[in-house]
This record gives structure tokens, sequence and C-alpha cells, in this order.
């Protein structure tokens, strides 16, 4: 997956930009997971279109292409695997890990991970896209050249790996209720999960 997003890391970057009320909707709905203070983490940090807004300092990505566009947006963004992760234990005080536990080799390793590094009564945020949303179903079968190799997941399915990592009192914000490319102004974020297909879990190190 790493030659993909080095090839293509600028048609990836401009979706932001096409899709701008499907962003800043996700964006909405991170806001509702993400600490306003504290030292944060980004996992699968991209081209940094998250971590800037929402002042995530740090990043690591497999992507140099990625890497070099995380920079230019401020982003202390480093070249790196969530399986193993450059950091020594307790360093952060919240994590996130946004569409990326798609892409990854091995899930519950990354969960692990995040948890090593995070500080006592750390959080982490995941997103996903709910593959069984209607937006889920689409991307698996539009097989893009991002989506093709992506292994999609459930609520269900998350929730139970991130309990399997050690993560508990998990909280769920939802958004993108229509089509991106239909979406035509910041949808609100709703609690829960099952009707949008964008979907933030909150959850916190269990100790």
């Amino acid at each position: 997956m790493k030659s993909v997003f080095d090839r293509y890391a600028q048609k990836y970057d401009a979706w932001y930009d096409r899709n701008k009320f499907a962003y800043l909707s996700e964006l909405e709905a991170l806001k509702k997971a993400v600490p306003k203070r504290g030292k944060g983490l980004e996992i699968g940090v991209g081209t940094g279109r998250f971590a800037a807004p929402l002042n995530v300092g740090t990043g690591v990505d497999p992507s140099k292409k990625m890497i070099e566009i995380a920079r230019q947006r401020g982003i202390d963004a480093r070249l790196g695997y969530g399986e193993r992760l450059p950091f020594r234990n307790s360093t952060f005080d919240y994590a996130t890990i946004i569409i990326t536990l798609c892409f990854v080799k091995d899930q519950l390793k990354v969960l692990r991970e995040a948890r090593r590094v995070l500080k006592k009564n750390g959080k982490i945020i995941t997103a996903i896209i709910d593959k069984e949303s209607f937006l889920g179903k689409f991307y698996q079968r539009k097989r893009s050249v991002f989506y093709k190799q992506a292994k999609f997941f459930s609520i269900k399915e998350i929730t139970h790996l991130l309990n399997k990592a050690g993560f508990n009192k998990l909280s769920y914000y939802q958004t993108l209720f229509k089509m991106p490319d239909k979406i035509k102004a910041i949808e609100k974020p709703k609690t829960g999960f099952g009707k949008g297909s964008f979907v933030v879990i909150l959850a916190k190190r269990s100790n």
C-alpha cells in the first residue's frame, strides 16, 4: 500500500478539496472526540489533512510523499509504521487513527502499539467508513486505486478490536449521511452509529 500512496499522494490529497463539505463534516465529527489539549499523535497521518486542523502535533506514516506534504502543513511527521511506532512508552495523551486501520496489515498490533505509547488514562480516537453503511458498500464495489486493497470493518468488529487491545469506555459519533459529492453544506454530527457512513470511536486506555 505504501507505493500506492507514494504514487498517488497528490490525487489522495485533492479528494478533500473536491469533496470539501464531506471533509469538513468529517472534521466536525472528529472534533467531538479529539481532545483540545494535550500531546497528540496521528498514526497514518497521510498528508496532514486531519492532524493540522485538529492540532495533532505529531504524525507517523510509511509514505515518504505523504510525509512531505504533512510537514508542509506544520506537522512533525515521521516515516514509520503503526505496528512499530518510533516512540517511547507513555509519550502521548491521545492518539488518532483516521481511516488507517483498513490499510494496515495487523490492526490489533497497531492498536496495541497505540496503547503502549499512550499515558495512563490516554485516549484513542479511531475513525472508519462503516462497511455496513451505504458508502462502505459503495467503496467495496468501486474498488478504487486506494480501496481495492483495503479491509473494511463494521462498528462491531472495531469495537471488538479496541476492547481486545486494552481500551474501554467507548463513545461513537457519525456523519456523512449522503454520498460525499452530494453534500453541499457541513453536516452536524450525531451520536451513535448506524446512519452515517463515517464513524468516530472514542475510547480510553484501560489501566
